[in-house]
């Protein structure tokens, strides 16, 4: 006996993408790539075959735009390339498969573990709650789970990565995980950690406004002139005294730039002057010895000028002799004869 299930036409018909798709990829995709996707399962139910030309006057896309999103979709693991094509990628499943890891190993100090699992599990449970609306895709647990065991976070400052992000409007994997590493980076692992890492950057951010304010940059700083700052407080220990010093400097030459108080900077660095007082001793020393090596210039520029003098006369009379001496001779010998 064959069943037969009568096949519905367009009006009637319906396409379904699993809510899967909504939770992982969606905040990662762009418009364009979201039409080539869409209009991809469409296709895929009736077996149509398109070239890429009909796929860009279709949808309205350049021919590169449509390139680029296949390798897109194809990279995020939405489609798979094959020698005849492109196959719809079975999200649910696929899924499944990268959860369902089964341990088969017993695990050590299981007590202590446990109680650090359930703590685990209420933050991730919160995060869920108060960034996903309770649903958060599977993807990110296994992402959360990651990133409490390579950067050692605790359960605050993983929901603090979370409410950061969120509030930048930057709730995407990418982003969560450069953060991650930028506060692995900086030792970042317990909520006094980050307590002080951000009493850094808000002190960080401040000395950035005086500077920019100082040099008369009312535009804002460059990221590159950012990087500058960041250098002298973060690697050279560096606080605004010391900075201070180094702007003044800046009145001496004409359309300073930011490389020029950086080579004086890392000069006091090298030097190991580390505060005010050491490198207003440094700038007085260095004006003395300026002082005596001009003095001292002066000294050896009037005693050339004197031996100068002295040469010039020396050929002066060197030349007065000689005519002096032949006419008295002349003036003998006439007498004489």
């Amino acid at each position: 006996m064959r069943l037969e299930q009568k096949e519905k036409s367009l009006l009637f018909s319906e396409t379904s993408i699993p809510d899967i798709f909504f939770a992982e990829h969606l905040p990662q995709i762009n418009g364009d790539y979201l039409k080539i996707y869409l209009y991809l399962i469409f296709l895929s139910k009736y077996n149509k075959d398109i070239k890429l030309n009909d796929m860009s006057k279709k949808l309205s896309l350049p021919l590169k735009t449509i390139n680029d999103g296949l390798k897109f979709l194809e990279d995020n693991n939405l489609i798979m390339k094959k020698t005849t094509g492109f196959i719809i990628m079975d999200l649910q499943e696929m899924t499944l498969n990268n959860l369902y890891k089964p341990n088969l190993t017993p695990s050590k100090d299981s007590i202590e573990q446990t109680a650090k699992n359930k703590s685990r599990a209420k933050a991730i449970d919160h995060i869920n709650n108060m960034y996903f609306q309770g649903i958060m895709g599977p993807s990110w647990y296994n992402d959360i789970d990651l990133w409490f065991k390579k950067y050692n976070f605790d359960e605050q400052v993983m929901i603090a990565l979370f409410d950061y992000c969120y509030n930048r409007s930057a709730l995407h994997k990418n982003y969560v995980q450069t953060v991650a590493e930028a506060w692995g980076a900086n030792n970042i692992h317990t909520w006094n950690d980050l307590d002080n890492y951000d009493q850094k950057q808000e002190k960080l951010n401040k000395m950035k406004k005086t500077i920019a304010k100082k040099l008369g940059k009312y535009g804002g700083l460059t990221q590159y002139e950012e990087a500058y700052i960041e250098n002298w407080v973060m690697d050279f220990g560096y606080d605004m005294d010391v900075i201070e010093l180094a702007l003044r400097r800046t009145t001496f030459k004409q359309n300073p730039t930011f490389e020029y108080i950086n080579n004086i900077i890392t000069d006091w660095h090298e030097r190991n002057l580390k505060t005010p007082s050491e490198v207003e001793a440094f700038l007085e020393q260095r004006k003395k010895q300026t002082k005596n090596v001009k003095e001292m210039k002066a000294q050896v520029n009037k005693a050339n000028f004197k031996q100068r003098e002295y040469d010039n006369l020396d050929f002066l009379y060197a030349n007065a002799s000689i005519p002096v001496n032949t006419n008295t001779n002349s003036n003998i010998t006439q007498k004489l004869d």
